[in-house]
């Protein structure tokens, strides 16, 4: 039954075009992408922690560029914050502002053009944050100690509650952080590890990250880790795991580097970055969450591997680092195009299964991909992959997004044949990296390279 079936859904990929298409035109009208009017070049953030009252005390400095020629008030995402100041970096010259439940309006000292690159410092607080940034409390976690942890999370748009910026996915910046804690504690975030400063009775860790990404993306974790450290080519890889339980890398996370392996050469594009970390973190909503060059992972999922013989773990693992190419290095425009990223997330997935364990193995996963989404349409619970009503909520993350997702990809595999379609994913990839995109990019790489009428 699952051949038959895969024969007519090959049979069928133009139609499933057709209905991705109508569903572009439909978002064209109701659109999940924001106006905005400036673009931001660089993010600065800084943070440290009283972890007995439960708050993060924050200074973000945002640089960015004007969209318009008379540019003298914007506003920034921010969201259960008290605000204590707000001036330009350049001068320390204090700007009026005003903050509601989720934005904090500023007002420029002029008006600014095209031209200008403007710098805004917030300094501010956080007193037990609802989202975005989560304190949690050390215990016995099984036969492990799961040391206390702070420890955030972006996805779709929580960032906005730990630091001000324009929190959608549509912008891309660099960022750094500075990132204060205990003597004792390790902090892990997104890019290169610059320096870590003493001072006194605590250390601040200062990252960079020198690509731009999406803001959902920047994130850190903070606890009592073991480092473990392994290196593919020049990437440094750093597993970060409980004290004591070192012994779970092999397990868990001893296919990283096949598996950066096997994505780069499918798709004639190594690793995108110059690091990747794994961190694993309790009380963790998700399975695990791509933050770029950071990932971070259930310690529910990963610990489970040692006792377990099922594939899960390594298929976690591998999901989350595909994300390195989709979702961070070429990310959805908006949350409408929210499947780009998880859909093909799951596709290579089931890839590295293909490449580990055999054809007969990956079409057993995409046997359950789609039952996974058809199960899920028979309750009633649909929506086109290209969603026009998308919104940043965790309605967005269900099996039409991520199993239908990857069971559209395998179709389109199946259309153009495998040299055609690695072909046209590098082109993909290679037209969008470090960009934002939607479906029709996606159809427009295939057409292109492949010469079919999608």
């Amino acid at each position: 039954m699952f051949f038959i079936k895969f024969n007519w859904l090959k049979s069928n990929v133009l139609l499933c075009f057709v209905f991705l298409l109508f569903s572009v035109a439909v978002s064209a009208q109701q659109s999940g992408t924001r106006i905005r009017n400036f673009d931001v070049q660089h993010y600065v953030i800084r943070t440290s922690f009283d972890r007995s009252a439960k708050t993060v005390f924050g200074e973000t400095t945002v640089r960015l560029k004007p969209l318009t020629t008379t540019f003298d008030a914007f506003y920034l995402d921010a969201a259960g914050m008290q605000i204590e100041s707000v001036s330009l970096e350049t001068n320390g010259k204090p700007l009026k502002f005003a903050a509601d439940a989720n934005r904090l309006n500023i007002t420029l000292d002029k008006s600014y053009s095209t031209n200008d690159e403007i710098s805004v410092r917030v300094k501010y607080k956080i007193v037990k944050p609802k989202l975005g940034v989560y304190f949690v409390s050390g215990e016995v976690f099984g036969s492990y100690k799961r040391p206390a942890q702070i420890w955030t999370q972006g996805e779709p748009e929580e960032n906005h509650y730990w630091f001000p910026g324009y929190d959608s996915p549509d912008d891309k910046a660099t960022s750094e952080q500075y990132i204060t804690v205990n003597l004792d504690e390790k902090a892990i975030a997104n890019g290169k590890l610059l320096e870590v400063k003493k001072n006194g009775k605590t250390q601040t860790y200062h990252y960079k990250m020198d690509v731009p990404h999406s803001t959902y993306l920047v994130s850190f974790v903070i606890g009592k880790y073991k480092q473990v450290t392994e290196k593919y080519k020049n990437v440094p890889l750093g597993f970060y795991v409980y004290e004591g339980t070192d012994f779970i890398v092999p397990r868990a996370f001893g296919k990283t580097s096949t598996m950066m392996k096997t994505f780069g050469k499918l798709l004639n594009y190594e690793f995108p970055f110059e690091k990747y970390d794994q961190t694993v973190v309790g009380k963790f909503n998700f399975g695990g969450m791509e933050n770029i060059t950071a990932t971070t992972l259930a310690d529910t999922e990963i610990y489970a591997a040692t006792n377990s013989k099922s594939r899960d773990a390594e298929n976690l693992v591998s999901h989350e680092l595909a994300h390195s190419w989709f979702g961070n290095l070429v990310t959805c425009k908006n949350w409408s195009n929210l499947w780009l990223n998880e859909g093909f997330a799951t596709f290579m997935e089931s890839v590295f299964i293909e490449n580990q364990y055999g054809r007969e193995e990956y079409l057993k996963e995409m046997k359950t991909n789609a039952n996974a989404y058809f199960g899920e349409e028979s309750v009633g619970i649909r929506h086109p992959l290209q969603n026009p009503r998308a919104l940043p909520n965790i309605l967005l993350f269900d099996s039409t997004t991520y199993k239908k997702g990857a069971v559209v990809i395998n179709m389109l595999r199946e259309q153009v044949g495998d040299e055609m379609f690695w072909k046209s994913i590098n082109n993909y990839l290679n037209k969008h990296k470090y960009q934002n995109v939607e479906s029709k990019d996606l159809q427009t790489a295939f057409e292109q390279t492949s010469g079919q009428n999608l």
